[in-house]
This record gives C-alpha cells, sequence and structure tokens, in this order.
C-alpha cells in the first residue's frame, strides 16, 4: 500500500539495540539527515508505523519507506538510507546491486543473529 502524503524518507529502527541506536545516532549527525523522519520503533505508536509494517516486523531488522510508500528492509534499507545521506551517497550506490546487495544481506543477518545477545541485555 503506498502512502502519496508522505515528503520524507522514514528509517524505522531498533531504539532497545545499542549498536542500533549508535550507529543511527551517527546517522542523525549528518548532512542531509533533517530531512529523514526517524522512527524509534520501541517508542512509536502503531499509526506511526504506517502500512504493512507491523511493531514485530520492525524490531526485528532495519526498515526504510521511500517517499513514495514503497518499503524495504535489511541490506537494501542501508542502501537507501545511505543513498538519502550526501556523504553516504556514493556507497549507497556502489553496494545498491543486486550482487552486492546479497553479499551485504548475507553480512545483516549474520549481525542479526549476534544482536539477539545485545537485545537481552
Amino acid at each position: 500500500m503506498e502512502n502519496p502524503t508522505q515528503t520524507s524518507t522514514t528509517v524505522y529502527f531498533d531504539g532497545g539495540c545499542p549498536v542500533c541506536s549508535r550507529e543511527i545516532a551517527m546517522y542523525q549527525r549528518q548532512p542531509g539527515a533533517g530531512a529523514v523522519l526517524w522512527t524509534d520503533v520501541t517508542r512509536c505508536t502503531a499509526s506511526e508505523l504506517g502500512p504493512g509494517l507491523t511493531r514485530d516486523k520492525a524490531l526485528a531488522r532495519l526498515h526504510v519507506r521511500l517517499t513514495d510508500g514503497r518499503l524495504v528492509s535489511g541490506a537494501q534499507a542501508f542502501t537507501t538510507l545511505w543513498r538519502v545521506l550526501p556523504r553516504w551517497a556514493w556507497l549507497g550506490r556502489l553496494l545498491g546491486t543486486p550482487a552486492t546487495l546479497w553479499l551485504l544481506e548475507g553480512g545483516y543477518r549474520g549481525f542479526l543473529w549476534v544482536r539477539r545477545i545485545w537485545r537481552r541485555a
């Protein structure tokens, strides 16, 4: 489902994960970050998640909603976010190809497996 009134890219992140929070804080300090809506899924309402995203799904991995309403997650969400931030755009373009996304997704899934330990703490 699309949201035609959305005017900015939205990043849904797990504010309860210390590693995730630090990384998002670093992105929030970057030029261009003011154009992004940053949503901590541990503190938002269900309506702030928008269509097609539940709290459980949002807590499971990084999600980004594009201005056209499409929702991407995992490695694709990272490369999408990077393309929005001017200093990171080159990396988003370089690593946003299908072959590199496949590799990045494998690494991200490995991180998610380890992240379970941090989420319990």
